[in-house]
């Protein structure tokens, strides 16, 4: 029983390789005796002939690594590609830096903890980059007696 014409015909109709073709084992008398496109089309429609399911690669390892990611883990210098500025530019490292000292002194403003003149000061401080961060700035206003330990 020679089926090679019936699976490449109905590799056709089912727009998958020849290898992806599965013939019911207990039907092949059947399947052989398929001589037109309607005939293989027909066996389609009744379940003598389908296409194999497409293998793929498994996700596990990759949905393991992404929970990992999650977690922080990682993301160590051997897991980096392009420069350091690659991931985040220093303009942004700066915004976000003054953002945060902004709206520190800000605060302190408002809760009176500073006058405007001190507030001034300190923003046009902030602006030159005297401070490296928010601690930078407590420890700064610690020693200066602005703000009690």
């Amino acid at each position: 029983m020679d089926l090679k014409m019936q699976k490449r015909v109905a590799a056709d109709i089912l727009e998958v390789g020849k290898n992806k073709v599965w013939i019911d084992p207990e039907r092949k008398a059947e399947v052989s005796t398929a001589i037109t496109r309607e005939d293989v089309r027909q066996l389609v429609e009744e379940d003598a002939i389908r296409a194999k399911k497409r293998e793929s690669s498994s996700k596990g390892r990759a949905r393991n690594r992404k929970n990992q990611k999650e977690k922080g883990r990682q993301s160590g210098p051997g897991s980096r590609k392009g420069a350091k500025e690659a991931r985040k530019k220093k303009k942004d490292e700066w915004k976000d830096k003054v953002r945060a000292l902004r709206a520190r002194l800000r605060d302190l403003r408002d809760e009176e903890v500073i006058d405007r003149s001190t507030y001034r000061e300190l923003y046009k401080k902030v602006k030159g980059g005297a401070f490296r961060s928010k601690s930078h700035l407590n420890t700064y206003l610690k020693e200066d007696g602005v703000l009690e330990e």
